[in-house]
């Protein structure tokens, strides 16, 4: 290896550096600038996020540079699942001369049932508390107050739960007081219903000092109950397949001040600094293309030499450059360096090296994104989703004929769990409980859950009628028999996939606006036990149409001839209608030849609803204005679009990209001018936006994943590109698609993609997330934030944050991103980077 004088003396540099970090590193908890409980190798969040239901809220713990803890909460029930009470939390309260965080929680929080939710059923319960924690040296404190004592009949059922992640834990040992156990992979008896109709599982083990992972020193945390009285480990997973272990201990009686007080010490790794990590494309690189690898570390570290190794084809590596990387700087809690390989362009497998971290292989070629990144999501997931259909794979079934008997209104007046609304009418000549035709084929499941939404199926069907049109993809790897039902995966079928696709989506969208003379909002199961499902849909019901009007939502589940059908919502909703009409114009295009009757019925309905919404926000309707241009000629839809020429510039972020592509269509020379000057000042935003993360796109992370906001930002810069390519760069196009495939904050590099590069999500929030494995295709929320700063992407199957597939742009952004990249890097169209 080749070292030049200035990275021997950088190295030198940063070994004196180092040792004065490694002096002054914090070895007892103190509250730091961002409001939490911090020592080195270790943080204790307290009230940073409240989303108890997916595991992030109250108190949390980072140990070592991973999340072990969270939800360090008060509980009415020993293992909470979601639709279960959570308390209202107050404000945080920061005392830095007394070293104390603290915020005041009450019970009940009923602010759901005004969000969409149903109502939860509350107990007849009200009390305030003060949740704290406290350093106490290289340990810290919980401690809970109440305002008053709680009722007698509460006592046993009200406590201090805090929750470990299972994902590390399956495997480890821990011991309480003398007796000891295993963390088991799956929930095991005996158990028993307690008094309060409640299954549980019996304590894994009860005293007064837990220990958790004593035999891994960088894992290893005890919990003490100070008051000596008992602390039960439980396994959350009794009643809730995504639940964690569980630490409770129980209020006492009559007991206010300090009726809880813990002391935990999570063992921090001596001199703990986090292992850089090397985020490349998983997938690899077109040589044309730009290729900057990202190091993410801490920031205490220090720079260190960077390789760049090529595989021989007889085996063993060649190292083809050694270099410092360039320091960009600090974002979130870690310190980024950029290396930029652009000039390597020799075909082949490659890895690179920063200190003991070495990337998985990825490909620098030219037919790099031509097999076996896009097509994952076209020839399994979406068939994997497909409703009303056998769906079988080589030797494996992965649903049957589902949902034959959808479908029935809603009860009127109705907030269902997930979130459907049904008003005081039901918007058709269809009552409460009436079967309604037409329903009960195409479509596909949304997401992890098995319903419909509207908004998921429009916008499949509108992503993959562009790309059709833009890249006429003819690939075809599967048979889709619509008259049998039935899905042969991995079998082709001499019709274009894409198409068949498009058909299936149309077909439930059409179904419904026929026989309803509307589009509906959505088909889902009626009661929560079948909307828990993890198996096979086809057990949701009975398959058969229900005769009757019955719709309570208590019957016998898995009966034949009960009320099990889904349930169809309708709502007048212009936004939604609008933009699945703008879906069904673009459809018309593409199966004008595929199935022309379902074509002209696509174009039929689109102008309805162009009629209907005349009164709408001219910003509405400019999409359904395009695509009815595109699809029509017609000379109104181009006088409507240069009318509203001042909505379009006013709002150019979000219409720029729509109107970018018929441009040269509508043949106004002052109008494009206009457009364009509007697209210049747009583009300079993007450009400030880019150069706040290392990743060289807008991203502000969250509380839910950002890959799929990421992949509509690539979608947006590919018509920008293409239609102002001497203004728009390709560079955040390219770069939004390295973010999804590995080339994202956090430890886990892995692609968002799941099946697509050498590493990627394999656990995920799809259909078979009950089996700890993934849908190849399916595309995950993708690296989340827990508040303030710690990125998170866990190899866990039940966040639905961070790993859960959707239809809609979740699905066809992603393939519209691939193949646009492609398209880009194999065409004459301007690919110079600004």
């Amino acid at each position: 290896m080749k070292f030049l004088p200035s990275i021997l003396l950088l190295l030198q540099f940063g070994t004196a550096v180092a040792q004065l970090q490694y002096d002054s590193i914090t070895t007892h908890f103190v509250i730091n600038d961002l409001e939490y409980l911090e020592r080195t190798g270790v943080n204790v969040m307290l009230a940073h996020d409240f989303y108890p239901e997916s595991h992030q809220g109250g108190v949390g713990i980072i140990q070592n540079g991973v999340r072990v803890a969270t939800n360090g909460d008060l509980r009415l029930e020993s293992a909470p699942g979601q639709w279960q009470p959570v308390p209202k939390v107050g404000e945080r309260l920061v005392d830095r001369r007394n070293q104390e965080i603290s915020v005041v929680m009450s019970y009940p929080d009923k602010s759901k049932d005004k969000i969409g939710f149903n109502p939860i059923d509350y107990p007849d319960l009200n009390f305030s508390y003060t949740l704290k924690i406290k350093p106490a040296g290289t340990s810290f404190k919980i401690i809970v107050d109440l305002d008053k004592p709680l009722p007698e009949e509460w006592i046993g059922r009200v406590g201090l739960n805090i929750e470990l992640f299972p994902g590390l834990l399956f495997g480890k040992s821990y011991y309480m007081d003398d007796s000891f156990g295993i963390f088991n992979r799956q929930a095991n008896g005996p158990g028993k219903t307690n008094k309060y109709g409640i299954y549980e599982l019996e304590p894994m083990a009860t005293g007064s000092r837990l220990t958790i992972a004593p035999e891994n020193s960088e894992q290893t945390m005890t919990i003490v109950n100070v008051d000596g009285s008992p602390l039960q480990l439980l396994d959350g997973r009794a009643q809730h397949s995504n639940g964690w272990f569980i630490v409770r201990s129980l209020i006492p009686s009559g007991a206010t001040k300090n009726a809880i007080e813990w002391l935990v010490e999570p063992i921090a790794k001596e001199n703990f600094v986090y292992d850089p990590i090397v985020q490349v494309s998983q997938v690899g690189y077109h040589p044309k293309q730009n290729k900057v690898a990202v190091i993410e570390t801490d920031i205490n570290d220090v720079p260190r030499v960077l390789s760049l190794f090529r595989i021989n084809e007889q085996g063993g590596k060649v190292q083809i450059s050694s270099d410092i990387p360039e320091l960009w700087g600090d974002f979130l809690r870690y310190r980024y360096y950029q290396y930029d390989f652009t000039q390597i362009t020799e075909p082949g497998i490659y890895q690179i090296q920063y200190g003991n971290f070495m990337t998985s292989p990825f490909q620098i070629s030219e037919s790099v994104f031509t097999r076996n990144v896009w097509q994952p999501t076209l020839e399994y997931f979406l068939p994997v989703q497909m409703c009303h259909m056998r769906v079988k794979d080589r030797y494996k079934i992965w649903h049957g004929l589902c949902h034959i008997d959808d479908a029935r209104m809603a009860p009127i007046n109705m907030n269902h769990f997930d979130g459907y609304l049904q008003g005081p009418q039901t918007f058709t000549a269809y009552e409460t409980g009436e079967h309604v035709p037409g329903l009960n084929a195409g479509g596909w499941h949304d997401a992890g859950d098995y319903d419909i939404r509207i908004e998921s199926q429009s916008a499949t069907v509108h992503g993959l009628s562009q790309i059709y049109e833009l890249f006429k993809i003819d690939y075809d790897n599967t048979t889709i028999d619509r008259s049998a039902q039935r899905v042969d995966m991995l079998t082709p079928d001499g019709i274009p996939d894409i198409l068949q696709q498009i058909e299936h989506g149309v077909i439930s969208i059409v179904g419904g606006y026929t026989n309803m003379g509307r589009f509906y909002r959505g088909l889902i199961v009626p009661t929560l036990d079948q909307y828990r499902l993890l198996g096979d849909p086809v057990n949701h019901s009975d398959g058969k149409d229900y005769d009757g009007r019955n719709v309570s939502q208590e019957f016998q589940w898995g009966k034949m001839g009960e009320p099990d059908d889904r349930w169809v919502f309708t709502e007048s909703n212009p936004r939604r209608e609008i933009s699945t009409a703008a879906a069904l114009a673009a459809a018309a295009r593409v199966l004008k030849i595929h199935n022309p009757v379902l074509s002209n019925s696509c174009l039929r309905i689109a102008e309805d609803i162009w009629s209907l919404s005349k009164k709408e926000d001219p910003l509405l309707r400019m999409g359904l204005a395009v695509e009815l241009f595109q699809t029509t000629s017609a000379k109104k839809y181009r006088e409507y679009i240069l009318k509203n020429e001042e909505s379009i510039i006013n709002n150019i972020a979000n219409t720029g990209w729509l109107v970018g592509p018929i441009l040269p269509h509508l043949n106004d020379v002052d109008f494009n001018t206009k457009i364009e000057t509007a697209i210049k000042s747009y583009f300079k935003k993007i450009e400030e936006l880019g150069k706040r993360t290392p990743y060289g796109i807008p991203y502000e992370p969250n509380i839910w994943g950002a890959g799929w906001g990421i992949q509509s930002f690539g979608v947006k810069q590919y018509f920008l590109h293409t239609s102002f390519p001497d203004i728009f760069p390709n560079t955040y196009m390219f770069n939004a698609l390295n973010f999804i495939l590995g080339v994202h904050p956090g430890v886990n590099t892995s692609s968002f993609t799941s099946g697509v590069g050498s590493k990627s999500i394999t656990q995920a929030y799809g259909v078979n997330r009950g089996e700890f494995s993934y849908i190849p295709g399916g595309i995950g929320s993708g690296t989340a934030l827990i508040r303030p700063d710690f990125p998170e992407l866990l190899e866990w199957p039940f966040l639905w944050q961070q790993t859960e597939y959707v239809l809609g742009g979740g699905t066809t952004d992603y393939l519209l991103l691939v193949l646009g990249t492609q398209k880009l890097l194999t065409d004459t169209i301007k690919t110079t980077s600004k």
